[in-house]
């Protein structure tokens, strides 16, 4: 069996969840770095990560690491790669490059020194060249350098592997899939708990949720770019997604709840449920987290608090964070609360100890996500509670 590099970028400090994930889908010398996570697999591997990784943001298959001190150094390095033996000219390229203290002077020269590359290695052996299309291209190539090394990617996902297909009505501001199902781990929820999300938008946690509760890998409802790959075994993947729906569980009633204060809010998460058909699952209504009753005796609430204009400015934020923090305390009493904010009044006006402080990355905008045990009788402080993850600058993966 052949092993290659993979590498999985994902949310910045999900990092340690999505080595435990990959880990469980078969991935070996399984490794952390800033911004995602390396690991080696087969293309089997390969395909059962795309289909069933909640975290990971794509697929990368690491086809060159070498070292560079110039530009000429980047195109050797690209031309001298079997392009032709792994896709056909007929299909669409996009170059992307990202990097870490490069010594070299534009990007944007090095990025078309890999497109050129590409193109003349495909002149020389097929006698054509691929096309560019930078909107929705067939072959996403991810080029990424430190101070010393040069590494050539081929993205195996297409689209993010975040894009599940689910959410097809959005509000301002959403958290994204694979951050949502991060979170969901993070927590350590699990199926059959209660779970809330009392502002919940255009439904994101609640539709991970559906999904982790009724076993449904996340990549079954879309297509892959490693399906247009030479070495494609339609066979083998046909199979891979026969296994993956076999393990669904029935579509039954969960005790997961979403509610919003608004109405048009509401309808926006109503209608992305209906369309992955997950309506049947989850119970929505319109209220007031500031005033609505808990849905059990115990369980998990997540949110992700609206601000700016939903909320309003400095000072209505300022009253409603301790009033958010009250209602917590009066009625949620036995449950486990989470909050993601990027907004560094509300662990100072909440007025609840929180026993961790997990630094998380929404795309570019570093947040928090502060977990609050609302102990009966009041908060306590929880003694020498989990390390958090960090989250540092490193490879990112421009998701657009």
């Amino acid at each position: 069996m052949t092993l290659y590099n993979f590498f999985a970028p994902c949310p910045r400090g999900l990092e340690p969840a999505l080595i435990t994930e990959l880990e469980k889908l078969g991935g070996s010398s399984v490794l952390g770095r800033d911004g995602g996570v390396q690991f080696q697999g087969d293309w089997l591997t390969c395909y059962r990560a795309n289909l069933q990784s909640r975290i990971a943001s794509r697929i990368l298959w690491q086809v060159a690491n070498e070292p560079y001190a110039t530009e000429a150094d980047v195109y050797a390095a690209a031309r001298a790669l079997p392009w032709s033996e792994w896709f056909s000219q007929s299909l669409t390229i996009r170059v992307k490059v990202a990097a870490i203290r490069c010594p070299l002077r534009s990007l944007d020269f090095v990025t078309l020194k890999i497109k050129d590359a590409v193109c003349d290695k495909f002149r020389e052996t097929t006698g054509g060249r691929p096309n560019v299309d930078t909107v929705q291209p067939d072959m996403r190539i991810h080029g990424f350098l430190d101070a010393r090394r040069f590494s050539l990617y081929l993205d195996t996902s297409g689209d993010a592997l975040f894009k599940r297909g689910n959410r097809k009505n959005t509000v301002a501001a959403p958290i994204r899939e694979n951050l949502a199902a991060g979170i969901l781990h993070l927590t350590g929820w699990k199926p059959g708990v209660p779970l809330l999300d009392p502002m919940c938008g255009s439904g994101t946690f609640l539709l991970e949720a559906v999904q982790v509760a009724l076993n449904i890998a996340p990549g079954s409802g879309r297509r892959f770019a490693f399906e247009k790959l030479k070495n494609f075994d339609a066979q083998q993947w046909k199979q891979l997604k026969e296994e993956a729906l076999a393990r669904q569980r029935p579509l039954l009633r969960q005790p997961i709840f979403g509610s919003d204060l608004y109405g048009d809010i509401l309808a926006a998460a109503r209608a992305n449920l209906a369309d992955a058909g997950f309506s049947e699952a989850v119970s929505l209504k319109q209220a007031n987290v500031l005033e609505m009753a808990a849905p059990a005796a115990a369980g998990f609430l997540i949110a992700n608090p609206p601000y700016g204009v939903r909320i309003g400015e400095q000072q209505q934020l300022a009253e409603f964070y301790p009033r958010l923090g009250d209602a917590l305390k009066k009625k949620f009493s036995g449950w486990s609360a989470y909050i993601l904010t990027a907004d560094p009044l509300l662990p100072k006006l909440i007025r609840l100890t929180a026993s961790r402080r997990i630094p998380l990355f929404n795309g570019a905008l570093e947040c928090r996500l502060l977990e609050y045990k609302m102990v009966a009788g009041g908060m306590r402080r929880v003694k020498n509670p989990p390390a958090s993850p960090a989250a540092t600058p490193g490879l990112e993966v421009n998701d657009g």
